[in-house]
């Protein structure tokens, strides 16, 4: 089967998560991971953002799959359960928002720039290297580290479901691809009431 252009996004994601290593401010870059899929199941009311363009998603199954980094055992069933899924969806948000906080905390000057990147929403890791100074507000540059920290930390969760279950078990439980699967939904049984 040919490959398509689609079938290489999963360099975006490798280029991503490296070029934030050494500059910070690539973070924002992110942005498009997460509004894509939200406005492609809107415009569309399909998955498939998750299910054709998601780089992430093409490099787990690149490491787990071509380079056998996987122990190709099916997830728990209870990651795959609503309640986990739901439940990890708010947890995600939660961090996400507080993120948004300590972010509006640097712009209204209430907080000092923290050049650190928190992965697992624990382990704060300096992360001094990646930031040079700019034009740009120190509130911004705070978002991009918060942001990097969201990006990093979902990869090395997908990258430890993938060792563990099959290639791209991450994508059972991805917040993005809940929130997708949740605005299909909703579309669908809008179109349903409107019969």
């Amino acid at each position: 089967m040919k490959k398509k252009w689609y079938d290489y996004l999963w360099i975006a994601s490798l280029c991503y998560l490296l070029l934030g290593f050494f500059n910070i401010l690539f973070a924002w870059l992110g942005l498009l991971c997460f509004f894509i899929p939200l406005i492609m199941a809107v415009a569309g009311g399909t998955k498939g953002y998750c299910n054709r363009y998601c780089g992430r998603g093409q490099l787990f199954g690149l490491l787990g799959g071509r380079f056998g980094l996987s122990r190709k055992r099916d997830i728990p069933g209870w990651m795959r359960s609503k309640w986990f899924r739901y439940g990890f969806l708010i947890f995600f948000f939660a961090m996400f928002f507080q993120m948004l906080w300590s972010t509006w905390l640097v712009f209204a000057g209430a907080s000092d720039l923290k050049q650190v990147v928190t992965l697992l929403w624990t382990f704060k890791l300096p992360w001094h290297w990646a930031y040079h100074g700019s034009a740009l507000p120190a509130g911004a540059v705070q978002f991009a580290f918060g942001f990097y920290s969201v990006m990093l930390t979902s990869t090395v969760l997908g990258l430890l479901t993938m060792v563990l279950f099959k290639s791209r078990s991450w994508c059972v439980y991805c917040p993005m691809g809940t929130m997708t699967q949740l605005i299909c939904k909703a579309k669908a049984g809008g179109k349903n009431q409107n019969m």
